[in-house]
């Protein structure tokens, strides 16, 4: 008896005509990576380069994870009271505020902590990755001793690999790993592979230097597990942005020679044309006829000279809707709204654009976080390290603060760039209402706007005794409101059976 052939349980997995291009083997993380990096990588750049669409995406990554102040630090130092130490946390703020500044932080002295931050963002969403290396001792050129230098990710050899064996680690696309998959050492190239500078002064590009993970600050979002290198993150809406780039130039053309209004002279006989108005000679030395067309006028042909019109075809009607659909899909690899993206505001209403934006807004909450605990918690962690040990925190009364007790002074957060409500009114009146009801903290409140709350409450109080000392006296809102509210009905007189009852 015969049986019929077994189905799959997925119809994911079913091979078939239709399914017959569809990859149905699976690479490890780092192999699917090392094949694919420098070229994504590339394209990548190209396009951040030459593409308004990725230019204009950079900018909203930009924009909205970093924005324009930076993240804020905001100390939590706290006393064995439990109150918050409020002399150690505006020294360990001060004392980082001033190795942040421009010409400290960055070792070519030219970039603030804001400055690295804006590139850091940038690299990792238009290569996958940021690095960076630190730079100490004298050569750092600011008391602290420690500097950040920005290096572009291609100084991580791709290419150099090496198994782990006779007790020395694996390298995986220039990191060198433990037996766990923990990072002990890049291997980096002396110069970009690209500089044509160097290559044309005879230097040695080639050199690769072995640098431990310490001196180095290298991260990505990992997508899978074991995940060495990070991806570009446009790699899945590259592909839609070629050829909306490729329909684009195609349609220009198009619309180009349809309006030159081009065409051929012929003859019944199939006889070269006689002169019109000129002649030029083609690459094979013949005289061909032509004609000089001038807006507005119109030309006499020979007797037996036919002119056969050469209009290209061009559905313009689909051009716009063919971009827009495209569009959409490059927004979705994008992970940003459409309207953002495009510039696009037709058809759009107040509701669905305050839904994109918020879902926007929790994409660029959750990078923020990323970022801050990646890059930002290593830099505190490193330059409080370095600043107790050269008694860099000081404290209004001139003393330093101690390096032994590190551990107290460690804690702190990191407060990115927040945003305006959608609808203020209604917004706020909805805090207010969940402050009232006990279901929100003030802090929570403060910090969805971008603000620390104790530093909130130090500027309400310095700006209320600066209004007190110029005497300037403002009106009672709170008072205002009652006065406006309407008064309570006057109780109705009671009935004589009412007073019985």
């Amino acid at each position: 008896m015969l049986q019929a052939p077994a189905r799959r349980a997925y119809a994911a997995a079913q091979v078939n005509r239709l399914t017959q291009g569809w990859s149905t083997t699976s690479a490890s993380a780092n192999t699917d990576i090392h094949r694919a990096l420098d070229a994504v990588r590339a394209r990548s750049r190209s396009l951040s380069q030459n593409d308004e669409y990725v230019r204009k995406w950079l900018a909203l990554v930009d924009t909205n994870v970093v924005g324009p102040d930076g993240f804020r630090l905001q100390g939590r130092v706290y006393g064995a009271d439990r109150q918050p130490d409020r002399l150690a946390n505006d020294a360990i703020e001060a004392g980082i505020a001033r190795w942040s500044e421009a010409g400290v932080c960055d070792v070519t002295g030219r970039h603030s902590r804001t400055d690295l931050e804006h590139i850091g963002i940038k690299q990792v969403a238009r290569d996958g990755e940021y690095l960076f290396r630190w730079i100490r001792g004298a050569e750092a050129g600011n008391a602290f001793g420690l500097a950040l230098q920005a290096l572009d990710v291609d100084r991580l050899d791709t290419n150099l690999n090496r198994p782990a064996d006779q007790g020395r680690n694996a390298i995986r696309m220039g990191v060198e790993l433990n037996r766990y998959g923990r990072p002990v050492a890049y291997h980096l190239r002396s110069a970009h592979p690209g500089d044509l500078y160097q290559q044309a002064q005879g230097g040695q590009v080639g050199v690769v230097e072995r640098v431990p993970a310490e001196d180095i600050l290298h991260d990505f979002i990992a997508d899978r597990p074991e995940q060495v290198r990070g991806m570009p993150w446009a790699h899945a809406a590259m592909p839609r942005l070629n050829n909306i780039g490729g329909y684009e130039e195609a349609a220009v053309i198009a619309a180009r020679v349809g309006a030159s209004k081009m065409g051929f002279f012929t003859t019944p006989e199939g006889d070269n044309a006689p002169v019109v108005t000129g002649t030029e000679v083609d690459g094979a030395g013949n005289a061909v006829p032509v004609m000089d067309a001038d807006p507005g006028t119109f030309q006499t042909l020979p007797q037996g000279v036919e002119f056969t019109p050469f209009n290209p075809d061009y559905p313009a009607a689909m051009y716009a809707d063919f971009v827009k659909a495209n569009l959409r899909g490059v927004a979705s690899g994008l992970l940003v709204a459409y309207h953002s993206l495009a510039n696009d505001l037709e058809g759009v209403s107040f509701s669905s654009i305050r839904s994109g934006t918020l879902e926007d807004r929790d994409m660029w909450m959750l990078i923020q976080r990323w970022f801050s605990q990646s890059f930002l918690r290593r830099v505190h962690a490193e330059v409080l390290r370095v600043g107790l040990a050269f008694g860099l925190f000081v404290m209004p009364n001139g003393s330093a603060l101690p390096l032994a007790k590190i551990d107290k002074f460690r804690p702190h957060t990191w407060q990115g760039r927040r945003w305006e409500w959608v609808d203020p009114r209604a917004d706020i009146e909805a805090d207010v209402a969940a402050i009232d009801a006990g279901l929100k903290s003030p802090q929570s409140v403060a910090a969805k706007l971008g603000m620390d709350y104790e530093d909130l409450l130090q500027e309400i109080k310095q700006a209320e005794d600066m209004r007190k000392a110029a005497g300037v006296v403002l009106p009672d809102r709170h008072a205002k409101a009652q006065l406006q509210q309407p008064a309570a009905p006057a109780a109705k007189p009671k009935s004589k059976s009412e007073d019985e009852t």
